[in-house]
């Protein structure tokens, strides 16, 4: 049993964000099944389990890029990087007000994480929640969350009796919803998004006081609930009911409604109304946000616009996707930009396809520059932006993108092995035969992106392409950040690292002569064909004397040369 904290620090934040990981995995089918509310689409579990899964990996980059061993990171650097996770992987509207609460909570426990600060920062976290929706509706988690600090509200100096207030609070917030909000009075259910909250906070009940807290929602007068109820002879969101619990609720609590009367019949409760759910990142000036926050509110409704510090994150439900997109675009650079189409039959959420193809390739790379490159090659491409690496939900989505009955998974990145497989598996039990071929950097994918041929047999053709990428060694420069002891000596925070298959092999002062001494490293043991992928600011000239380095150094080499955008290093290498 891991040692219990007297405050938040940053291991227990790295502990919080696990627990709640593993709970809102346990709880997420449930959560889907009483999704009612904004749009009766059914993922509001699995749209929360994504966003912490983002927030997650977040602070584990942060303990992993920590290298003294002997202390943490700071607790301000994990839970910053716990808000900017869920920021840039929040999916949904539910996941955006989550980031959201994150955020809220973050700016307040950066300064510390004893009993006195984790009550402001509950405060602070429903009030930037609140102020981030365009129009709160009360019996949403937004409740849940003001009701949650207000438990917590108090003098107490104990951090335990702080958390836990905050959690009763909430799970008695989340059974008073359906009498706020009719449309889950109807349905029979609590709020979705309230009832994922209450799963974050339990997590955190159990990070402070090593006890995971009782399940699911209080009744009114804080007595925990009695069984569930199930609704018999009809159906709840077209799913057979006598079979789907609503933990919580109770015969007497709530009114359910007969067969028919279901939230979609309801259309001022939410449910009914715009075809598209369009979300995007957004790199804009504040000023610029206050005006697109107006635009959107007049082209549709659940609008919420999180964020700051000149990063937001954009949800609205709109009739005009383009114009949601274009509003975006006045406003700053959006990009990860989603839109999905809802075509409201009988409280159903329908995607109508073409038939899918017979395979597809699925790549991640680090800029914008190979994404036009890997489209171009007919590839579905997901960009993983500098500190912004994609969680499994988004190459799940890539996945379902690239509409195949088989894909080949290129990650391009060691780190996103185990994201990848994650994916994987979700699209396999989805029915889509998933091969992943553990490219380790992206010149690898390049290289295996080269040798598919879509119309031979399946494993021949990932055998080809995983050949091609295990033949491709790879290297890339980088900017130390501090001193350091690498496997090539000390480093200076300033220094130019060439790292060889990972590893740091070469030290310099400059990114010519680095590169040139990286390529002769990787020549000296033979090669055919360099790729050079240069970084958004790298002039060409650099890529011409490489070159002719490689021209003058080694005979019947060839040299081919892409540019790769915005991506974290100034020059990636491949050698065939």
């Amino acid at each position: 049993m891991p040692q219990l904290p007297d405050d938040l620090d940053a291991v227990a934040v790295r502990r919080w964000c696990s627990l709640a990981l593993e709970a809102l995995g346990r709880e997420r089918a449930e959560i889907d099944a009483i999704n009612v509310y904004p749009i009766a689409d059914g993922d509001t579990g699995t749209n929360l389990y994504l966003t912490l899964e983002s927030a997650a990996a977040a602070v584990e980059a942060v303990f992993a890029a920590h290298e003294t061993g002997t202390t943490a990171p700071a607790t301000a650097d994990a839970v910053r990087a716990m808000a900017h996770g869920a920021l840039i992987g929040a999916r949904g509207n539910s996941g955006t007000i989550l980031a959201q609460l994150l955020r809220g909570m973050a700016g307040v426990l950066a300064d510390g994480g004893d009993a006195a600060h984790l009550r402001l920062a509950l405060t602070s976290a429903a009030d930037a929640a609140r102020q981030a929706v365009a129009h709160p509706v009360e019996g949403t988690v937004l409740t849940v969350a003001a009701e949650a600090a207000q438990a917590a509200r108090g003098e107490d100096p104990d951090l335990r009796t702080v958390v836990t207030a905050a959690y009763e609070g909430a799970r008695a917030a989340l059974a008073r919803t359906p009498e706020q909000l009719a449309v889950l009075g109807r349905a029979g259910v609590v709020d979705a998004g309230g009832r994922g909250l209450v799963a974050v906070l339990g997590a955190l009940v159990e990070t402070v006081t090593g006890q995971a807290p009782a399940r699911g929602p209080r009744t009114a007068s804080g007595n925990a609930a009695k069984a569930p109820v199930t609704v018999d002879g009809g159906s709840v969101l077209g799913l057979p009911v006598g079979g789907t619990p609503v933990e919580g609720v109770t015969e007497g609590d709530l009114p359910v409604g007969a067969p028919g009367q279901g939230p979609l019949d309801c259309p001022e409760d939410g449910g009914a109304g715009q075809a598209f759910e369009v979300i995007y990142l957004l790199e804009a000036r504040d000023e610029q946000v206050a005006r697109l926050r107006t635009r959107l509110d007049a082209l549709g409704d659940s609008l919420v616009v999180v964020g700051g510090d000149g990063l937001w994150h954009v949800h609205v439900h709109v009739d005009d996707a383009g114009a949601a997109v274009e509003a975006g675009v006045e406003a700053g650079r959006p990009y990860r930009i989603r839109i999905t189409h809802f075509a409201t039959e009988s409280g159903h959420d329908v995607r109508v396809q073409a038939e899918p193809a017979q395979r597809a390739v699925v790549v991640v790379v680090p800029g914008d520059g190979l994404a036009g490159l890997c489209t171009e090659a007919g590839a579905t491409t997901v960009i993983a932006r500098p500190g912004e690496p994609p969680a499994s939900g988004e190459l799940v989505d890539a996945i379902r993108r690239a509409h195949a009955r088989e894909v080949v998974l290129l990650p391009n990145d060691a780190a996103l092995r185990h994201t990848a497989a994650a994916a994987a598996e979700q699209a396999r039990t989805e029915g889509v035969r998933v091969a992943l071929v553990p490219t380790r950097a992206a010149v690898q994918g390049i290289a295996a992106l080269a040798v598919h041929e879509p119309d031979r047999g399946f494993d021949e053709d990932v055998v080809a392409m995983t050949a091609a990428a295990g033949a491709t060694r790879y290297a890339e420069l980088a900017v130390a950040e501090r001193q350091s002891w690498t496997m090539a000596g000390i480093c200076q925070a300033g220094d130019i690292l060439g790292l060889i298959d990972g590893d740091v092999a070469v030290i310099g002062a400059d990114v010519p002569g680095t590169a040139r001494t990286v390529l002769d490293r990787m020549l000296a043991a033979g090669g055919e064909l360099v790729t050079l992928v240069l970084g958004e600011d790298v002039p060409d000239s650099l890529a011409e004397a490489l070159e002719e380095h490689v021209r003058e150094g080694h005979l019947a080499v060839d040299t081919v040369v892409y540019r790769g955008g915005h991506q974290r290093a100034p020059l990636l290498i491949g050698v065939e």
